[in-house]
C-alpha cells in the first residue's frame, strides 16, 4: 500500500533513497577508528579524516635496518621495538641473554596498554626444558625489564646451527596469554666473549610451509607429520647435555678416576606435567663384579638439575686405559620403572667430543678436566642397566 503525506513521496521510494544512498564504499577496518602511531611520531599532530579511512599497509621493507616497523610514510601498523643483548662464555658454555626494554608495543587490553613479559626459545628443539621467560611489566607499552637469563651448556656447534626466538607476549590472569610479536636471531652471529647489542623489530611469526589447496585442518596435520618426522630423525641427538668433571689421581696413596657429575641442562620431558625427576647413574665397563654403580640424589621436577656430586672408582691407569664409563640420566617415576632419559659413554672407543674428554683426563693427571656432553638415547655396545 502507497501512503503519501501531502506532497510527499511514496514508503518504497523512501527506503530506496536510504537504502541506496549513492555509490559503495569500502568498509574501513576497525583498526581505522583506533590508529596506532609509531614510537617515533609525534602524539601532537591530529590525523587528517583521510588518513583515518587509509587501509593499513605493510611496506615489503618494513622491519630492515634500524628502523621501526611502519614507521615513515607506509602509515602501517607497528607491534613494537625490542632491545637485549647477547653474549656467549666460551669457558662456561654459557649464552647470556639480557632482555632490556622494549618501546611502542601493540596495545592487548581494554584499558589501550598491556602486561608484557618476553620469553626465549632454543631453535631447533623448542621445548618447556629450553624455555626461559622475565618478569612481567604491568600496564605499559614501553617496558623495561633489565633482566639477564642464561642458558648452560650451549656449544660451540649449538652457536653455529642454533637460532633464539625471542617473543613479547601479554599476560592475562583470566584467559590465555597473547602473542604481540618475536624475532628470530642466528646465535653464529655472535662472537664468542663479545657483547652483540640488538635493537629489533617485533614481527608476526612466519607462516607454516603447505599446500595452499588444503583445508586448515590438513595443512595443520601435514604440518605436524612433517615436524614429528623431523624430531624423529634428531632422537638421537636432542636428549639433553650433561656437565662432567674428569680427574684421575696419580697412584701416591690412592689411585684412581674421581668422577664430578655437576648438572644437566635441556633435559627431556618424561612426566605428563611436562617436567622430569631426574637423577644420574655411572658405571666403569665391564663391570664383572657389577660394584662400579654409583647414583646421584633424585632432583623432583626440573628439567636443569645440579648435583654437584663426586664419586671415586679406585683403579690403576693401564687397567682405566681398557674400561669405558658410562653415565646414564634416569626420571624416577614411584611406583613403576625408571624412564631412561639419555647417557653417554666416555672410553678409548669413543668418538669426538666424549673421546677428547677422556684422552684429556688421562693425559693431565691430577688434573680437573672438564666438559659439556650431549645425551642420546641410545649407547653402542650397551645394555642399559635401571
Amino acid at each position: 500500500m502507497t501512503v503519501r503525506k501531502g506532497k510527499g513521496i511514496s514508503i518504497q521510494e523512501h527506503m530506496a533513497i536510504d537504502v541506496c544512498p549513492g555509490p559503495i564504499r569500502p568498509i574501513r577496518q576497525i583498526s581505522a577508528y583506533f590508529p596506532r602511531l609509531s614510537p617515533t611520531s609525534s602524539f601532537s599532530e591530529p590525523l587528517s579524516p583521510n588518513q583515518l579511512a587509509a587501509p593499513t599497509t605493510l611496506s615489503p621493507g618494513a622491519g630492515q635496518g634500524g628502523g621501526v616497523i611502519g614507521a615513515g610514510g607506509g602509515g602501517g601498523t607497528s607491534l613494537g621495538t625490542l632491545e637485549f643483548d647477547l653474549l656467549y662464555e666460551k669457558a662456561t658454555s654459557s649464552l647470556h641473554c639480557t632482555v632490556l626494554r622494549a618501546k611502542g608495543l601493540k596495545p592487548m587490553d581494554f584499558n589501550g596498554l598491556a602486561d608484557p613479559y618476553v620469553k626465549l626459545h632454543l631453535l631447533p628443539g623448542a621445548c618447556k626444558a629450553n624455555k626461559l621467560k622475565t618478569k612481567t611489566v604491568r600496564n605499559t607499552l614501553n617496558p623495561v625489564w633489565n633482566e639477564t637469563l642464561t642458558y648452560c651448556g650451549i656449544t660451540e656447534e649449538d652457536m653455529y646451527r642454533k637460532t633464539l626466538r625471542v617473543s613479547v607476549c601479554d599476560e592475562d590472569k583470566l584467559t590465555h596469554n597473547e602473542f604481540i610479536g618475536e624475532s628470530r636471531v642466528a646465535l653464529r652471529r655472535v662472537k664468542p666473549d663479545q657483547t652483540k647489542h640488538f635493537n629489533i623489530c617485533l614481527e608476526h611469526p612466519p607462516p607454516l610451509p603447505s599446500p595452499t589447496a588444503m583445508s586448515t585442518a590438513l595443512r595443520g596435520i601435514s604440518c605436524y607429520l612433517r615436524e614429528w618426522e623431523t624430531e624423529q630423525q634428531r632422537s638421537l641427538e636432542e636428549r639433553g647435555r650433561l656437565l662432567l668433571c674428569l680427574q684421575y689421581l696419580p697412584p701416591r696413596a690412592r689411585g684412581g678416576l674421581c668422577v664430578g657429575v655437576k648438572r644437566c641442562a635441556h633435559l627431556a620431558a618424561m612426566d605428563v606435567n611436562g617436567y622430569s625427576d631426574p637423577y644420574v647413574k655411572t658405571y666403569l665397563k665391564p663391570d664383572i663384579h657389577k660394584k662400579s654403580k654409583h647414583k646421584t640424589a633424585v632432583i623432583k621436577k626440573t628439567l636443569n638439575p645440579e648435583f654437584n656430586e663426586e664419586f671415586f672408582y679406585e683403579i690403576s691407569f693401564s687397567e682405566l686405559a681398557t674400561k669405558t664409563l658410562e653415565v646414564t640420566v634416569w626420571d624416577y617415576d614411584l611406583g613403576k620403572s625408571n624412564d631412561f632419559i639419555g647417557g653417554v659413554s666416555l672410553g678409548c672407543h669413543s668418538q669426538g667430543e666424549t673421546l677428547q674428554h677422556w684422552i684429556d683426563c688421562l693425559k693431565n693427571k691430577g688434573k680437573k678436566v672438564e666438559r659439556w656432553h650431549t645425551l642420546t638415547n641410545e649407547l653402542p655396545g650397551s645394555t642399559l642397566q635401571e
